[in-house]
Formats: structure tokens, sequence, C-alpha cells
């Protein structure tokens, strides 16, 4: 489904991902994981459109799209969230997916909105204001439901458990494998959490200084020494 092959991004003199290549198949959660810093984020830029590659390739279905606009990723099957959640001010919970699901597709479906609301458990607010009356676990499921409202294949979410208790976090895992099962997804989830991502994830890519040091199952991955090492220190390791 997704294919990132030697991908590279610099910022002047800063290389932030350097040659990361890693696939994701279709029905898989791949996790990717890595110390603050390590270029997660913009990997997920990359591929979502937000970011252009100095060089290599995304490959999405087998079509390059390094070079496709946002908005064109997006109408292929590519949605994300973003790790600081933004609803749209002055608008509704429904109407921040109307105009996602607008961008995403260019048509909108009210009955498939209300679907979503309703397996984010949203519904009973989908009249409230977006930005001012939702709770944070609220506003990390509405960062899903704009994504899911663009009908992606692959959904990319960006520390969208960050900042939950424990149980919150179990609960947002439920909803996510049960959102995986109904429309069929792919996801890639960056985490530092590893308990979730160990339960969550079939497969784990972990990130250091911007390039690519583990990709394995969630038991090889985090026995991996480099990767303690990388987490806890040379010591741990």
């Amino acid at each position: 489904m997704l294919k990132v092959e030697n991908l590279t991004v610099r910022f002047g003199g800063l290389v932030a991902v350097n040659a990361v290549s890693l696939a994701v198949s279709p029905h898989e959660i791949l996790g990717l994981v890595g110390p603050n810093g390590a270029g997660k984020t913009t990997l997920f830029n990359a591929v979502s459109g937000l970011v252009r590659p100095t060089s290599g390739h995304v490959l999405f279905h087998g079509d390059k799209v390094e070079h496709k606009p946002l908005h064109k990723r997006a109408r292929m099957g590519i949605g994300r969230t973003f790790q600081v959640p933004q609803p749209l001010h002055g608008l509704t919970v429904r109407e921040n997916l109307v105009v996602a699901q607008r961008f995403g597709k260019g048509r909108v479906d009210m009955a498939h909105i209300d679907e979503i609301l309703e397996l984010t458990n949203l519904l009973d607010k989908a009249g409230h204001d977006a930005a001012t009356q939702l709770a944070l676990t609220e506003l990390k499921a509405l960062e899903v439901a704009k994504a899911l409202a663009t009908e992606p294949t692959l959904l990319m979410l960006d520390e969208v458990l960050g900042g939950l208790e424990t149980a919150g976090k179990r609960r947002f895992m439920g909803m996510l494998k049960a959102l995986q099962e109904r429309f069929d997804l792919s996801i890639l989830i960056i985490e530092h959490d590893i308990e979730t991502v160990s339960s969550l994830c079939h497969r784990v890519a972990v990130l250091n200084y911007g390039e690519l040091i583990a990709d394995g199952s969630p038991e090889q991955v985090f026995r991996d020494p480099e990767v303690i090492k990388s987490y806890l220190g040379a010591e741990h390791a």
C-alpha cells in the first residue's frame, strides 16, 4: 500500500530524515516510534504532503506521490491527524467533518459523517462548538473523525493518544481497532508509550536521529539493544 524509499528531508544543514525506507501493508497497524526529534512527524509530513522530500520516493498503491499536493493525496486515500488537535473554529463538530469530507472527497455524505460520529463517540456532541466545548479525549476523537471523513485507506495518526491517562488510552485503542475493522484501514501511528504500541501494533519501526534503526514485531524491536539505547541510554543496552 505505502512504500517509502530512501526518503531524505533536509532543512538547511539539518537532516531530519535520512534515507529511510519502510512500508505499510494492507490491513496493517505499523507503529512509528523513537525519541523526541527523531524525525517521526517530518516523515509523516513528507508522506501526507506538508513537506517536500529532498530525495527519495513516496509510493501509494504503486503511484509516486512525493510531488502531488496534499489534497490530491487525500483524494487518493491518505488521511492524517495532527499531534495538536486543530478543530475549525466557529464550526460545530459535524460541520468540521463536512469541511474535511468536502476537502478529501469533493462531496458530502451526511449518512457517512453521522456513522463516523457514532463510531468515535461524538454523535451526541455533533452540534457542539468544536473548538470550545470538547474535552481532550473528544478533541482527539475529532481529529480521527475528520481524517476518517476523507475516506482514507491509510490512516496516519500523530500521537493521537498523547496526554490521555491509562484507562483513556485503552478505550481509545479499542475504538481504533474497531474503526480499522469497520473501514478496512491500514494505520501508521506515532506513539511513545511502549505498552500501547506493543498491544496495538502488528509491527514497529524505530527512528533515531532521522535514521531507521529497527523494523519488526514489537517483541523483536523492544528487545533490540540499539532501540533500548536510543530510549534509555547506553547503560541499559
